[in-house]
């Protein structure tokens, strides 16, 4: 057992070290890249995009978020990549902006609670919009349910900062962490999300399902919106429906795209 373990630690630290590395070079083109992930409305409503940064290997084999970024998070590589990442997606709005069919268009973009964190977070958001010239209103900020542990006052303070600039936020992951509904009902969100781990099973598992019913009433309650993410089958889209959510993210409706697929796909929607 003793022998086992250490292989596996060994294999997990090398993995690691190979990891960081790529991290190191998230700000060369050549190593690092935004792709999109389209989000699938059943009603009527503006489409909208969720950002996410992948990395290149040095052997051109792509590196996805989930395995880079916890890297990122503990050597504090995350706070360079976010910017870069909010950067992106703001340069793409306003690009968008000068085409009317894709004027409309938003994106999501999840933020760290290292980013979150930083003193300057508000400011760096507003020179950031202020540089590439996007409109606010269409840019949408992911906030984790964990950041709602720690300093929740200085969180609001800086969401309502930015949000009476336009800008608005969703709760990634709902229902996986320990946010006070005290505290949930004080922050300026314009959206709820069902996590996936609650959508997986959601059409064999009542606790699944009731979890996710729980999610789309306090949402109609709060007069917020419902996204539910990780939609890879009909049954699950159409189970979510019934409970009353109508935007989808997952494979269902798409993989994550580049840019121009993205374009080609959004136009087809218009």
């Amino acid at each position: 057992m003793r022998c086992a373990f250490d292989l596996r630690m060994q294999a997990e630290v090398k993995a690691r070290a190979a990891l960081e590395p790529i991290c190191a070079r998230r700000c060369s083109a050549s190593n690092c890249c935004c792709t999109t992930s389209p989000r699938s409305w059943a009603r009527a409503a503006s489409p909208g995009w969720k950002r996410c940064c992948a990395g290149n290997t040095r052997c051109g084999g792509m590196v996805s978020p989930a395995e880079f970024i916890p890297v990122a998070e503990e050597t504090g590589l995350i706070l360079p990549i976010g910017q870069w990442v909010l950067e992106q997606a703001c340069t793409q709005l306003a690009a968008w902006a000068k085409q009317p069919a894709l004027a409309h268009l938003t994106i999501a973009v999840n933020v760290s609670a290292r980013q979150f964190q930083q003193a300057d977070f508000v400011e760096r958001v507003l020179a950031t919009l202020q540089r590439s010239h996007a409109t606010p209103r269409l840019l949408k900020l992911e906030l984790t349910e964990s950041m709602l542990v720690d300093d929740v006052e200085a969180i609001i303070s800086r969401m309502g900062a930015l949000k009476a600039r336009g800008v608005g936020f969703s709760l990634d992951d709902f229902g996986t962490g320990y946010s006070s509904l005290a505290y949930l009902k004080r922050l300026p969100l314009d959206q709820l999300k069902i996590d996936q781990g609650f959508v997986r099973n959601i059409v064999t598992d009542p606790n699944d399902a009731a979890i996710a019913k729980m999610v789309v009433v306090l949402a109609e309650s709060l007069g917020l919106a419902v996204i539910a993410e990780g939609v890879e089958l009909q049954a699950q889209a159409d189970f979510l429906a019934h409970l009353g959510c109508h935007a989808y993210q997952g494979y269902l409706f798409s993989r994550p795209l580049p840019l121009e697929a993205m374009e080609a796909l959004a136009l087809l929607g218009n």
